[in-house]
């Protein structure tokens, strides 16, 4: 049966030319990166409020040590599963991936076409004059300054207008995707594909698990993930149980 399935989902791939992918934790974890909602995620750690906007504000020393220690990743590499994507994208397949992940690994393994729907990492924002700030360096002020969080390019008489944000969408948070115009261009791209491919995400969590509904009737939704997602059991939907690399190196052979 599972041969049957990877022997599909191959000639699907072969066939189509505009696939949009749609990543989760799923495809991260397999570069050693923890996911949230597992049982060995990061919410095992800690309440989901410590990733919200509210608590940034009032503890931003706490969200820093936390942000820094389990969010960020710069020693992590690209697996074979990034790989094989970059690639589809060269070939002209792959004309869109989205993702949840902050990570930055599509783009270091050669994905140019990403919208990054949760925000990055890799970068840190003033709230007040717009001064980005790389996470590197954010974490050296970390270890040389007090109110290493607060931006000393612009002065404000409230420091909070001044704190310098990681650029992940934290709860209560709005995202540049997180908009009538965001979301109305990931909804055309996704109507416009004639395969759309899900990787790693149980797709249960909102806004982002609407996405595959926005497909065109007939279009073949591929969904390669360890659990159950809510669109398992509609047509066309090829579901594989396994880890996302060792399935798409099967497909691309």
């Amino acid at each position: 049966m599972e041969n049957n399935l990877i022997y599909t989902c191959k000639n699907l791939i072969k066939e189509v030319k505009n696939i949009v992918v749609l990543t989760g934790a799923g495809i991260s974890t397999e570069s050693g990166i923890k996911d949230f909602r597992s049982r060995t995620g990061i919410y095992q750690l800690a309440p989901e409020y410590i990733l919200s906007l509210d608590y940034f504000y009032k503890h931003p020393k706490e969200f820093y040590q936390f942000a820094i220690e389990h969010l960020y990743h710069p020693a992590a590499v690209p697996n074979i599963g990034h790989e094989i994507l970059a690639t589809w994208e060269k070939e002209g397949k792959v004309t869109q991936i989205i993702t949840q992940n902050i990570d930055g690994l599509h783009q270091r393994a050669g994905s140019n076409n990403v919208i990054e729907f949760h925000g990055t990492m890799k970068t840190a924002t003033c709230q007040n004059c717009g001064k980005i700030y790389s996470t590197d360096e954010m974490v050296k002020r970390m270890k040389t300054m007090e109110e290493f969080y607060l931006c000393d390019h612009c002065v404000n008489k409230d420091k909070k207008s001044s704190y310098i944000k990681p650029d992940v969408v934290l709860f209560g948070d709005s995202g540049e995707w997180f908009t009538i115009e965001g979301f109305n261009a990931i909804i055309n791209t996704i109507s416009q594909a004639d395969c759309v491919l899900v990787l790693g995400t149980s797709l249960k969590v909102t806004p982002f698990s609407t996405f595959p509904q926005y497909r065109k009737t007939g279009i073949p939704l591929i969904i390669i993930n360890k659990g159950d997602t809510p669109y398992d059991l509609e047509p066309n939907t090829y579901v594989i149980q396994e880890s996302i690399g060792e399935a798409l190196t099967k497909i691309n052979v």
